[in-house]
């Protein structure tokens, strides 16, 4: 790496602060700013002439990345990267990089926590005790969670953990993923239609594509067993909330349990707020101090790498590599 110093524009960042990311850089010739973008023309703005991009949920687009004149890695805080053009990225010889192994420990808990949650009723009972309402009837009827089956949309590191985790407890498991021809362990692979059909609790652990968004309309609901429970801790639009409402409402499903929305923060007046067979968590089965750590380290260290000529850990677009 030459002596030049190496500009490093951190977009955007919800985060208590960006400490850990400039200790990474530390051991490179680096300038490291921290920025608030929210549209394409702010981070044109401060990264056209940046080196390396740290992102978060600034767009990324292709229009943004055309005016990038010297950016050789762009490197995403997180798993998904449904705010990358990756195809425009990729034809401009740009690099990205995610951290798909961060936060694999905490999702699944997060997951298995709303699953559960939703077989005891928790929160319904927690409201209604606050009201001075001593009455477990409330949530009847309840079924015992040994020999119920979870249902996993996709088959990646934090669904097989989901997995693990929800064998521990009795559960069967099935999972469908049209990229997965075989799997080891108590997991039986279905299709999709088999899937909304059998499962008592199906949780989402796809990315967001074109593919995927919507992969829960109302087609898809209507098809669930009117007992069960859909969970979401991956990504708002796979799922259409408006179909969502009307499921709940008129009780094609039992409930569910979301950690991520199609609008974050969303629009209060959504009437999926005004519904007991729903609950919410404000986007933060990410979480741990543990994993807030790695992430950042890890997605630093992928800037670096690529400064460096070399391979990140994690490189979404691979074959810019073989160019």
């Amino acid at each position: 790496m030459s002596d030049k110093k190496n500009k490093i524009v951190i977009t955007d960042c919800d985060h208590p602060s960006v400490d850990i990311e400039k200790t990474v850089f530390q051991t490179i010739n680096a300038e490291v700013t921290l920025e608030n973008c929210r549209t394409e023309e702010d981070v044109i703005a401060v990264a056209s002439d940046a080196d390396g991009i740290i992102n978060q949920y600034a767009p990324i687009t292709k229009k943004v990345i055309q005016a990038l004149s010297k950016c050789k890695v762009i490197s995403r805080y997180g798993v998904g990267v449904d705010n990358i053009d990756i195809e425009a990225a990729t034809d401009k010889n740009i690099v990205v990089a995610n951290v798909p192994d961060y936060c694999v420990d905490e999702v699944s808990t997060h997951a298995m926590s709303l699953i559960l949650a939703c077989a005891r009723g928790l929160t319904i009972l927690d409201r209604k005790v606050r009201e001075k309402k001593w009455d477990f009837t409330i949530v009847k009827p309840l079924f015992r969670t040994e020999g119920q089956i979870v249902g996993l949309f996709g088959l990646g590191r934090i669904a097989r953990k989901v997995a693990q985790k929800a064998l521990g407890f009795g559960f069967k498991v099935i999972a469908y993923d049209p990229y997965v021809s075989e799997v080891e362990g108590c997991i039986k692979l279905v299709d999709f239609d088999n899937l909304l059909r059998s499962a008592d609790f199906i949780s989402i652990h796809a990315p967001l594509t074109t593919e995927t968004r919507y992969s829960f309309g109302e087609n898809e609901l209507r098809k669930m067993k009117k007992n069960s429970f859909l969970i979401n801790t991956s990504r708002g639009p796979l799922v259409n909330e408006k179909d969502l409402y009307r499921a709940l409402k008129k009780r094609w499903i039992a409930g569910a349990a979301l950690d991520v929305m199609e609008e974050e923060p969303p629009d209060w007046k959504n009437p999926l707020f005004t519904l007991d067979n729903a609950i919410f968590t404000p986007h933060i089965s990410f979480y741990s101090e543990e994993s807030y750590k790695e992430l950042k380290t890890k997605t630093a260290e992928a800037v670096i790498a690529v400064l460096a000529g070399d391979k990140p850990r994690s490189a979404v677009n691979s074959q810019v590599f073989k160019n």
